[in-house]
């Protein structure tokens, strides 16, 4: 595992994510040798993962999509 001093990780931050994120290797960011925080990249799979889409091709197959979900007739504000 990569280790960089804080200060230097201030510096450079933005290049050592680049870096990190292109070796998948996780970055131990240290204050006077001491670990204070592990950077590790974001798995693939959780890369792609988002809300829009994500129920695309679920539904198999449907007879009306505008019909109402329920019979009007069991609706309780019609009683």
């Amino acid at each position: 595992m990569k280790s960089v001093g804080a200060a230097e990780f201030k510096a450079r931050c933005l290049r050592l994510i680049k870096q990190m994120n292109q070796d998948g290797e996780p970055l131990t960011v240290t204050n006077r040798g001491r670990p204070v925080a592990i950077l590790s990249p974001v798995p693939e799979r959780a890369r792609s993962a988002s809300i829009i889409g994500a129920m695309a091709g679920t539904v198999l197959a449907y007879d009306d999509p505008l019909a109402p979900a329920a019979d009007p007739s069991e609706w309780a504000s019609l009683r």
